[in-house]
């Protein structure tokens, strides 16, 4: 199973492009971040990027119904994103999401030759990236929710006559009382969101059992062993006390892959 490291988006420059040299110096696959509101996470990518050889670069993700196709497409280019390298990642709520993210996708690939990675939630979704996607990143999922989309995905993918994608998941990371706390608090702020919620619901646990909390590196990768099987990549998404450079770059290297 391979590994991904993920920051919020408005981290500060400084943060990002330290956490993506060291994430690329340990052997993480991907390095990523997310696209909230109006912080434009393609800024942010470009500067891991730019600091940046060989890890592939992820975004996730952008939001369709706020975010067109031919912004999309404008804002990678403006960027000067490596396509080789990019990990598109696109989504969207209800209503109409499955029309908005089949278009989507149809429209971003005419424009891109980058691969393009479908958010999902529930079985609808993954069964639409199976059959269109390059790959699904899944998120706030337990191991065996993951498995079963995982499933859904492949299996569309093979009644479409195309490739499996490859699965992702967001998995948040959190060393110490402090950070815990703070994935507390942002597991409560996506349950008040329906989608979520619902999610949460199918799931049958708290939002935040979806993470990991730990006090040591032993301890994550305790953690992690669970996912192995579940899904082709983790993606461990930073939740920090602090959110400065130190808290960062001990989170990437305490969760270091092998």
């Amino acid at each position: 199973m391979a590994q991904g490291f993920a920051l919020f988006a408005a981290a500060q420059s400084e943060v990002i492009s330290a956490t993506a040299r060291e994430a690329e110096a340990l052997g993480y696959t991907s390095f990523w971040v997310n696209h909230p509101g109006s912080i434009d996470g393609l800024a942010a990518l470009a500067l891991a990027a730019g600091q940046t050889q060989r890890v592939e670069l992820g975004i996730g993700v952008i939001p369709l119904h706020t975010r067109g196709p031919e912004s999309i497409v404008e804002g990678v280019r403006t960027h000067t994103l490596p396509l080789e390298r990019l990990l598109l990642g696109v989504g969207s709520p209800n209503p109409s999401s499955l029309e908005r993210v089949r278009d989507g996708v149809a429209a971003l690939r005419a424009q891109l030759q980058a691969r393009i990675i479908v958010a999902a939630l529930g079985p609808k979704m993954c069964a639409l990236a199976g059959e269109v996607a390059d790959g699904v990143l899944l998120n706030w999922v337990t191991p065996d929710y993951a498995r079963r989309s995982a499933d859904i995905v492949r299996a569309a993918a093979s009644k479409a006559g195309r490739p499996a994608p490859k699965v992702f998941s967001y998995v948040r990371l959190a060393m110490g009382a402090a950070a815990a706390a703070k994935l507390q608090d942002e597991a409560d702020r996506y349950a008040a969101i329906p989608a979520y919620g619902a999610n949460f619901a199918r799931l049958g646990v708290k939002p935040a059992e979806t993470g990991i909390v730990a006090d040591t590196p032993q301890a994550v990768a305790s953690a992690l062993a669970r996912w192995r099987g579940a899904v082709d990549e983790v993606v461990l998404r930073a939740i920090t006390a602090t959110d400065t450079v130190a808290d960062n770059l001990a989170l990437v290297r305490a969760a270091k892959p092998g």
